[in-house]
């Protein structure tokens, strides 16, 4: 049987590139862009990794390398329209930087244990990178007026959408066999959206942003890619990933406590951009 062959649900040709407006790029988000363009491009190494976690599950396995191919074309279409807003700027170059100097652990293992622990708790991880990258392209969306990359963001935010829906499925699939507790479940989801202040994030700001003769500060590049990250969020962007968190552990979105944590978050968010802010000035 030949293989099926894997196409993604827009293309980077079809963007409208006659509209495009660098007068309306500030250079903040211009650098966060350059940042994200790295991360989604390196999907593929992630799907090799998911892709040994469930290697008797061709199913799934299908669904990861259709999930990469989607990852990489936003990368793609990040780095030319950075490339177009900043001819000086090399993705193939930033992305050598990257990879160089940013390789986690389970990447380079043979193993097929999920750093999580389990198969659904791979699963809920998933669903957290989705929800942050739903919300923050959704974020961007709305923040910018630069015609082309509205489109672009708008596009990322659909599939991050529907990439959270598939790795769900397959949660609710894996829950069914693992037994894993509600509050198993958050514990992951907590840990995982504490990683988004890790390496990876803050290296590709380095990596996208820093001439060579800079070095790489975990900290200080973190604040700088994180104050100008959480300065596109608005309220109702939050509201969406607090709902899509307590769904994905298996709790009602939209109850009292739903809202609770909304403000909270929301809170946080306002708290520690003010905070990075001072720093900064």
């Amino acid at each position: 049987m030949a293989e099926k062959q894997i196409k993604a649900h827009w293309t980077i040709e079809n963007l409208a590139w006659d509209r495009l407006d660098p007068a309306a790029v500030s250079a903040d988000l211009l650098k966060v862009i350059k940042a994200a363009a790295l991360v989604e491009y390196n999907a593929s190494s992630y799907a090799d990794y998911l892709c040994r976690i469930f290697h008797d599950d061709p199913v799934f396995q299908a669904t990861a390398r259709q999930w990469a191919v989607e990852e990489v074309q936003h990368g793609e279409a990040l780095g030319r329209w950075a490339q177009a807003i900043d001819p000086s700027w090399s993705m193939d170059h930033s992305m050598e930087k990257f990879r160089a100097g940013y390789s986690p652990e389970h990447f380079l293992s043979n193993d097929r244990i999920s750093v999580r622990g389990s198969r659904s708790g791979e699963m809920v991880a998933r669903c957290m990178v989705e929800t942050g990258t739903s919300s923050y392209y959704s974020a961007i969306a709305d923040a910018t007026d630069e015609p082309v990359l509205k489109e672009i963001c708008r596009n990322i935010a659909a599939d991050e959408f529907r990439h959270y829906k598939l790795f769900y499925d397959t949660l609710n699939v894996y829950l069914a066999k693992e037994e894993l507790s509600r509050f198993s479940r958050l514990k992951i989801a907590l840990g995982r959206i504490a990683e988004s202040e890790d390496d990876e994030l803050s290296y590709a700001y380095y990596a996208a942003n820093e001439n060579s003769d800079i070095l790489y500060n975990r900290k200080i590049h973190n604040r700088a890619y994180m104050q100008r990250a959480y300065s596109f969020y608005q309220f109702k962007h939050m509201d969406r990933v607090v709902g899509m968190v307590f769904k994905a552990c298996g709790f009602k979105p939209h109850t009292i406590s739903h809202k609770i944590m909304v403000k909270i978050a929301w809170w946080r968010i306002s708290m520690e951009t003010r905070k990075m802010q001072k720093r900064t000035a």
